[in-house]
């Protein structure tokens, strides 16, 4: 296990744990987030404990040309009262997301850390947030990473009302000019639209 200084760098990422563990310590900073990301690198860890650095092989995730959208939901898409906007909200999604209650997970790993560097983040332009809204009322939404190259890298959505995450996500996706959004590890949720894993060192081609 690599241990990190207060200098900003990190180890070969083909150093990680077979579960995708890189390192441990360091800090949050603005400077450190940024390489992570271009690196294929980025945190995840709970209240109390240091900060963890995770670079997982495979890499999940999604090319846009491949998302799929179901009957169901191009119906919802084509009937519905949601409207989505892009970066008009930012710190109520990331603060609605780190009070989401996720299956198996006792708490949020969105701290209050984390969600101060994100917004330091979104501040310089780096983060984005997309909001879905019904009747002017924050009801779903998702954030992320822009690291350049046409990548994203998807952070965590929430969703208040029944599939009002994915019609935001659907609808970025389908606006985008991204090539590949990164979606860190495996979900049913993302694999029924479309995503799917490749190899690191694949992934890292795009960064």
């Amino acid at each position: 296990m690599h241990y990190l200084s207060k200098h900003i760098a990190f180890p070969d990422v083909n150093l990680a744990t077979p579960e995708g563990i890189l390192a441990v310590g360091g800090d949050l900073s603005v400077e450190r987030l940024l390489l992570a990301y271009k690196s294929g690198i980025f945190p995840w860890f709970n209240e109390g404990e240091p900060i963890i650095w995770w670079s997982p092989d495979p890499r999940f995730v999604l090319f846009p040309e491949k998302l799929k959208v179901s009957k169901s939901m191009k119906q919802v898409l084509r009937n519905t009262e949601f409207e989505v906007t892009v970066n008009q909200d930012f710190k109520q999604v990331i603060a609605a997301c780190a009070k989401t209650k996720r299956v198996g997970q006792d708490d949020t790993w969105i701290t209050q850390t984390m969600i101060e560097a994100y917004t330091a983040l979104y501040n310089l332009g780096y983060a984005k947030s997309v909001e879905v809204w019904l009747h002017n009322e924050l009801v779903g939404g998702l954030y992320g990473v822009d690291v350049g190259n046409g990548v994203f890298c998807g952070e965590s959505m929430f969703a208040k009302v029944s599939n009002a995450s994915k019609v935001g996500f659907i609808t970025f996706i389908q606006h985008t000019n991204y090539k590949l959004i990164d979606c860190q590890v495996y979900t049913n949720h993302l694999e029924s639209l479309g995503a799917e894993e490749i190899n690191r060192t694949e992934f890292l081609k795009f960064l």
